[in-house]
């Protein structure tokens, strides 16, 4: 079984990212730490601790980091709603937060057995920079770094910028220069993960999983204006997806950089696949096996249904 961390903003899609993750048997979530990004902290760490006990996660949820390194914090309300979930209110968390920081709990996590957690970013990088500049051999002590963000073609809150990247440009900049090659699940990927109408007959039997929380957030996420006619992208989960089987990717190695003072690109993962290989400090992922993909989120959101039966 693989071990994974989990840094994230829920956020819809980090919702149903961490469904997947918890429903997937071959993984073992050893935490769960947030980061303001599509909402605010307050928000994005209440939704977190919700989240996994309606799932029944018995995990730990560290809070981190209220606002990028340098600038004023920016969300995306308009996509995720006021308090990151849309229109879904689930019940009040029982579970209490982690008496350690987001940062201290991944370098204390990921000392403790070097080589075999997956840190999975799916928000902004605060905490992966702090972590960083903290205690810098985390990048030796991951068994691997995942994030969802960036693009090597475009941008979703500028033409040039994906939301996680543009939210915290210094932190992804810390990110990509460490010592790790860096798996960028971006949104040339993530966008080929459509939960079209076909998609979304097979989630048809997941009976309160589907009908309290998938349902209502994949109607409020098809809201946005650049997903009606195909239905939602499901990011977050790409990444998640890629920790538990990476051969539903194709990948490719580049060098990343990020543009940090640009005035219309700050933000933008500037890729450059003809690097030489000694510069190269990224695999980027391009194609997703998209059935398979679907069939392996599928198979986790009904056994998380199966665990909220009763």
């Amino acid at each position: 079984m693989k071990k994974i961390l989990i840094d994230c903003d829920p956020g819809i899609d980090d919702a149903l990212a961490l469904a997947l993750a918890h429903g997937s048997p071959e993984l073992e979530v050893v935490g769960v730490t947030t980061v303001s990004g599509n909402v605010a902290l307050a928000h994005t760490t209440d939704n977190a601790l919700r989240l996994c006990d309606y799932y029944g996660m018995d995990v730990p949820v560290a809070r981190g980091a209220g606002r990028p390194l340098v600038r004023a914090p920016r969300a995306a309300g308009h996509v995720h709603g006021a308090t990151g979930l849309g229109d879904v209110v689930l019940p009040a968390a029982k579970s209490e937060l982690s008496t350690q920081h987001a940062v201290d709990f991944i370098i204390d996590t990921l000392a403790a057995a070097p080589g075999e957690i997956s840190l999975t970013a799916i928000g902004p990088l605060t905490n992966i920079a702090l972590a960083l500049r903290k205690e810098p051999r985390i990048a030796e002590w991951a068994r691997q770094f995942v994030i969802m963000g960036g693009s090597y073609t475009r941008g979703n809150t500028t033409p040039a910028a994906e939301f996680n990247i543009h939210s915290d440009p210094e932190a992804a900049a810390v990110a990509f220069g460490a010592p790790w090659r860096t798996v960028m699940i971006g949104l040339d990927l993530t966008h080929q993960a459509r939960a079209t109408a076909a998609v979304r007959e097979r989630f048809g039997d997941l009976g309160r999983l589907g009908s309290e929380l998938v349902t209502p957030c994949l109607d409020f996420y098809g809201q946005h204006i650049s997903y009606r006619d195909e239905g939602p992208a499901i990011h977050d989960a790409c990444a998640i997806a890629y920790v538990i089987d990476p051969g539903l990717f194709e990948t490719v190695p580049a060098r990343v950089d990020v543009e940090t003072q640009g005035r219309f690109t700050a933000g933008m993962t500037v890729t450059d696949f003809r690097a030489p290989a000694e510069e190269h400090n990224a695999e980027v992922a391009t194609t997703l096996d998209v059935q398979r993909f679907w069939s392996l989120v599928a198979d986790a959101f009904r056994a998380v249904a199966r665990g909220l039966s009763g």
